[in-house]
């Protein structure tokens, strides 16, 4: 496994989801914000009134599986922590708040796939 390839993948993948997301009206607060060393938020943005949090998945391809593939439950659990951190950290109170996937396939040409509400929180 090449490291510091996945991380560039990575990086790109976050840099093509903020990119969606502004287009979309979405206000970035935060990227890569760290609750832990095991538990990172990719994206924080507000929309409105509500505040959301994204993980973010890139594959070149899908040989390897569809990226959505890759937020599991443990996944799941480590974000919901570190966004109840950032909520009781945030000076801002809000009272909407969810967490949504961005799946990026490709890189040259990306494909583009945005759930919402992907966590029971």
């Amino acid at each position: 496994m090449n490291l510091k390839n996945n991380f560039i993948k990575g990086k790109t993948g976050e840099d093509i989801a903020k990119a969606y997301l502004e287009k979309k009206g979405y206000k970035i607060i935060e990227t890569n914000w760290h609750y832990s060393k095991n538990a990172e938020i990719d994206i924080i943005a507000k929309k409105g009134s509500s505040l959301i949090f994204f993980e973010v998945k890139t594959r070149s391809s899908l040989s390897f599986g569809h990226p959505f593939e890759a937020i599991n439950r443990l996944k799941l659990e480590k974000i919901q922590k570190a966004a109840t951190a950032y909520l009781l950290e945030s000076s801002v109170k809000y009272k909407d708040y969810r967490i949504d996937g961005i799946a990026i396939t490709g890189f040259d040409n990306p494909v583009i796939e945005h759930l919402e509400n992907i966590g029971q929180y």
